[in-house]
């Protein structure tokens, strides 16, 4: 399903659930779209993204599932090839979206428990897609444009069209080093600086922020937001996250990967 997705290549969830229940005793297509949703999680804790549609659960039985799940990639090596043109594809800025429904709800930051590390964790297999996807100029700069024009439309939609006629994409303008990409403003004309992240992947995809732009949300608590584009490259939603980063996800405290 996930080689699929990544090739853009389109399949059924549910006959696929239906031909998997006869051949496990007792198991509903609940059940399998709920361990669907243990495979997400396990699939990210292995660089990979999500499979669209099932939200990555944090809190899934360790034993047998990641052991499984990680022979089973590590003998596709298709998959991960996969992977790498997906992350690596150039992107650009969507058409003929409807800005009023671009907006969404951001996955809730998930409580975690200590565990041991599964034998999985401790092989010598290293992938950085998340990463990889951050370091995609051409994804990144679509994404900050989008929401640039995302921005002017919000503000000429409440009648400010001379603010929105000041909203500044500085990324580009002034350098990316200054904790945001985006210049906007709110109603009253206060500033409104928003650090746009974009994947092509599903909502809770990790991503990465810098130790500036992690200092610059403390320190611009009230103005400072987060926009998370996602589903960038087929239909494009994003949710907001205000002020310090850390109040809303983890951060990994020496990569600064951000996850819920």
């Amino acid at each position: 399903m996930l080689l699929k997705e990544l090739s853009g290549q389109r399949y059924n969830k549910a006959e696929r659930a239906r031909a998997l229940m006869p051949l496990l005793k007792a198991r509903s297509k609940g059940s399998i779209e709920f361990k669907r949703s243990n495979v997400s999680a396990v699939l990210i804790e292995l660089g990979f993204p999500s499979l669209h549609g099932y939200k990555p659960r944090s809190n899934f039985q360790r034993d047998g599932l990641v052991d499984v799940v990680a022979q089973q990639v590590a003998h596709m090596s298709t998959l991960d090839k996969a992977a790498e043109l997906a992350v690596d594809r150039l992107a650009d800025v969507p058409e003929s979206v409807a800005f009023d429904k671009l907006r969404t709800e951001a996955p809730s930051r998930q409580i975690r428990t200590e565990e041991p590390r599964p034998a999985y964790a401790r092989r010598a297999v290293k992938r950085d897609y998340f990463e990889r996807e951050s370091r995609n100029r051409s994804l990144g700069k679509a994404g900050e444009l989008f929401i640039v024009q995302y921005e002017q439309w919000r503000l000429e939609r409440m009648g400010l069209g001379q603010l929105a006629n000041r909203v500044e994409h500085v990324a580009d303008t002034q350098g990316d080093g200054l904790g945001y990409d985006v210049l906007s403003f709110e109603p009253d004309g206060r500033k409104r600086y928003i650090e746009v992240k974009t994947t092509a992947h599903d909502a809770a995809t990790p991503f990465f922020v810098s130790s500036n732009e992690v200092d610059f949300a403390r320190e611009q608590t009230e103005r400072f937001r987060l926009y998370r584009l996602f589903h960038f490259r087929t239909a494009p939603k994003f949710f907001e996250l205000t002020g310090a980063i850390e109040q809303h996800c983890h951060l990994d405290p020496a990569t600064f990967r951000a996850t819920f």
